[in-house]
């Protein structure tokens, strides 16, 4: 079977790999001049069950009130009227009812464990072919908490994530020092934590392009520079895809479609009336060059107060997190960046970067739930793999692979709820 793989981040990539290995012919299209460029480029760097927690809890709509008015709030909303942002707030305040949390965090864990899983089963097939290089640590997650009321909040959290097979242990503040020691200077604000032995990190922009190169010494054709400008509908089903390149407009045409366009999913799919519960939530990155001097983590940590993350990438450490929700404004906002630096600094004294942060910024298709859209669609041939949020790295091979699964007219084990 011909499929058409709309999108070359780390989602769209790893379709890519999963239809290639079930044995369709596959083709991938992708705006800019290589893979993993937009979202995939530079975010938190994370493998991550244990951050499966969905963002709507029912304590998320007090905090996110809490927040309002703060420039470097880890959630902000933009006071602008915005109907698709007005429909997605409805939304994720049904998702923060007791039960809607529990089932989302269930469908979210299993995805993630299973994504995991098909991560690692990855590696070790590609171990004997050059591998993947990708600045991958196995050192497990540690989340750090300097507020008591969080704290409290995170050992229900985390007994409810045992009780889906996440291994997060709850652990004290001196214990929190032991697994990371360069948080040590930092003891005065530790309160507590939770640590996830079997989670992992890495350069999820690395991953994305080695894979991509892999998938094209495998037969997978990537065109670059194609900018997806509709998809054509025609008798109950997707009839082509109409591309613009430095060449000119062309139709595309294939037997499936996958569309795995990140935020701008929606706009695609929307005049062929399909609405996809799915806006864009702009995340922030700071990546700093170690020294010789530098005191850095080497354990991945969480930091939920500030909904920032850090992993070490090779001699950098990444910084990344928070949520804006400003359409798709992709501009970077210099009080969020400097509020990542400063974060660094209040954690990691003694870090001592050899050199100043590159910033960025990119927009994370977030869904309310913080549950991936995958699967089919109103239309026989065109399937969806988009909405993973903040998780897209974490939850790619998985989605990918159950993907691939469904395209290939398969159930895909486990069998999740959402698909």
């Amino acid at each position: 079977m011909k499929v058409l793989v709309l999108g070359a981040g780390v989602v769209g990539v790893a379709s890519a790999w999963y239809l290639a290995e079930a044995g369709h012919e596959v083709t991938v299209l992708d705006r800019q001049p290589a893979a993993g460029l937009e979202t995939s480029f530079a975010n938190g760097g994370q493998i991550s069950v244990s951050h499966a927690e969905p963002w709507a809890t029912p304590h998320a709509p007090l905090q996110a009130l809490a927040w309002m008015g703060r420039e470097d709030a880890p959630l902000l909303f933009r006071a602008r009227w915005d109907p698709a942002l007005f429909d997605w707030s409805l939304r994720f305040l049904r998702e923060c009812l007791p039960w809607r949390t529990r089932a989302n965090m269930r469908n979210i864990v299993a995805l993630a464990l299973y994504s995991r899983q098909r991560l690692q089963a990855l590696r070790a097939e590609l171990a004997a072919h050059d591998g993947l290089a990708y600045d991958h640590l196995e050192r497990g997650i540690l989340h750090v908490y300097t507020d008591r009321r969080e704290f409290a909040r995170a050992v229900e959290a985390a007994a409810a994530m045992r009780a889906l097979g996440c291994d997060r242990e709850t652990v004290s503040a001196e214990r929190c020092i032991e697994i990371e020691p360069a948080l040590a200077a930092a003891r005065p604000l530790l309160v507590g934590g939770d640590y996830t032995a079997s989670d992992e990190s890495g350069d999820a922009h690395r991953f994305t392009q080695r894979l991509a190169a892999l998938c094209a010494a495998r037969g997978v054709t990537f065109r670059y520079g194609d900018t997806v400008e509709k998809i054509a509908a025609g008798g109950g089903r997707i009839a082509g895809v109409l591309v613009n390149n430095a060449a000119g407009g062309e139709v595309l045409v294939a037997d499936a479609y996958v569309a795995a366009c990140g935020s701008y999913t929606p706009r695609l799919l929307r005049p062929l009336g399909i609405r996809l519960p799915v806006y864009p939530a702009k995340g922030y990155s700071a990546t700093l060059p170690f020294g010789p001097d530098s005191v850095a983590p080497t354990v991945s940590l969480t930091d939920d107060g500030h909904k920032l993350v850090f992993s070490r990438l090779g001699q950098r450490l990444r910084i990344a997190g928070t949520a804006e929700f400003t359409g798709y404004d992709t501009e970077l906002n210099p009080v969020r960046c400097q509020a990542l630096v400063r974060r660094a600094g209040e954690l990691f004294p003694d870090l001592r970067p050899a050199g100043a942060p590159e910033f960025w910024c990119g927009l994370r298709p977030a869904t309310p739930s913080n549950v991936p859209a995958i699967g089919h669609t109103a239309y026989p041939n065109l399937y969806l793999n988009t909405g993973h949020g903040t998780l897209g790295w974490t939850l790619a091979c998985g989605s990918g692979a159950a993907l691939a699964d469904l395209v290939g007219g398969r159930t895909p084990e486990p069998r999740f709820d959402f698909l």
